[in-house]
C-alpha cells in the first residue's frame, strides 16, 4: 500500500497493531527550535532517527545529546539514533532551527536498555556495479552491531549510488516463517529524492509469474510491505533514499526468499551475499 506525503502533525503513520503492518511502527516527527515532544509507544520498541537537525533525546534518566546534525536533506551527512525499549516514554528537543526525526518501531514483549548509536558505529555496506543498474549503498543503523541489544527491530537506511536503477533485486519477500528459507517480516518505508521533484517505481509482485502492482512514489511517500516481491526503481538522473524499517514476527534476523525466476541473479551481483548477512 502507498502512502502520499502528507502533514501528518507529528501523529503516527503506521501506528500501533495496524491490521496491514502489526509488527511495524512508523511516524515522523517534525520540530521547531527549542521545542519538545514526548513519544512513548506501547508494545513497540522503537529507534529515533534525526533525518535532518540535531537533537537531543532523553530516556529513563540519561539524555543522548547533539544527535544527528544533517543539513537540508538526508545526503546531507551520517544517520545516528536512540534505541527506546517497548513502552518507555522518551523526550525529543530540537537543538538546531528545525529538525525532522523517523520513529522506527517493532512489535515486542521485551523490555531492553535504552542505547545511542553514533556516526562511527554505523554498519555500512556497498553493493551491486553500475553494469547490473543495482549499485547501491546501505547504512544499518540497528543492524547486525546491534544484536543482542534489540528484539525484533531492524532499521536501515538505503541509498542509490549513482543516477537511476534498482534495489531490492533480485526480487525477494520475507511474509512467511518457515525457517530456515524464509521469516515474516512485516516492512515499511519512506522515500526521499535529490533533487526532491525526483520519483520512482515501487513494484508488489504477489506471485511468481503472475502480474502484480506497481506505484508511483515520490519525495515523502510511505510504502507498506506486507506480503510478496517488492523491487523498486529510481528514474535516470535522479538519487533515491528510502528509510527502511523491518519488524520480525518471531525473530529479529531476516530470512529473505529470492523469487525463483529471479534467484540465478543473486551469482551475477557482486556483494550481494554480503549484504543480505548484515541484516541479522
Amino acid at each position: 500500500m502507498h502512502i502520499p506525503p502528507h502533514d501528518n502533525r507529528n501523529a503516527a503513520i503506521v501506528g500501533a497493531n495496524d491490521p496491514r503492518l502489526p509488527h511495524v511502527y512508523f511516524n515522523i516527527l517534525r520540530l521547531r527550535a527549542d521545542e519538545r515532544v514526548k513519544t512513548r509507544v506501547e508494545g513497540y520498541e522503537t529507534c529515533l532517527v534525526p533525518a535532518t537537525g540535531a537533537v537531543d533525546i532523553s530516556v529513563e534518566g540519561e539524555t543522548f545529546t547533539a544527535l544527528g546534525g544533517r543539513g537540508a536533506d538526508v545526503w546531507d551527512g551520517e544517520p545516528e539514533g536512540v534505541y527506546v525499549p517497548a513502552g518507555v516514554p522518551a523526550e525529543v528537543t530540537c537543538r538546531t532551527r528545525a529538525a525532522e526525526v523517523f520513529v522506527a518501531g517493532a512489535r515486542t514483549d521485551e523490555r531492553l536498555t535504552p542505547f545511542a548509536v553514533r556516526k562511527d558505529e554505523i554498519d555500512v555496506v556497498q553493493y551491486g556495479s553500475d553494469d547490473t543498474k543495482t549499485h547501491r549503498k546501505i547504512k544499518h543503523i540497528l543492524g547486525q552491531k546491534q544484536a543482542g541489544r534489540v528484539s525484533r527491530l531492524l532499521v536501515s537506511e538505503l541509498y542509490t549510488v549513482g543516477q537511476g536503477g534498482w534495489s531490492g533485486f533480485p526480487s525477494h519477500k520475507h511474509d512467511t516463517d518457515r525457517l530456515p528459507d524464509e521469516t515474516h517480516h512485516d516492512e515499511c518505508y519512506n522515500f526521499r529524492f535529490r533533487p526532491a521533484h525526483g520519483s520512482g517505481l515501487q513494484m508488489l509482485q504477489r506471485e511468481d509469474g503472475a502480474a502484480g502492482d506497481a506505484y508511483h512514489v515520490v519525495d515523502g511517500s510511505t510504502m507498506l510491505i506486507d506480503r510478496g516481491y517488492h523491487p523498486c526503481a529510481v528514474l535516470p538522473g535522479y538519487e533515491m533514499y528510502y528509510f527502511t524499517i523491518l519488524g520480525g514476527a518471531s525473530q529479529r534476523p531476516l530470512v529473505q526468499y529470492f523469487q525463483p525466476s529471479h534467484a540465478d541473479q543473486v551469482e551475477t551481483i557482486p556483494g550481494i551475499k554480503d549484504m543480505v548477512a548484515k541484516f541479522r
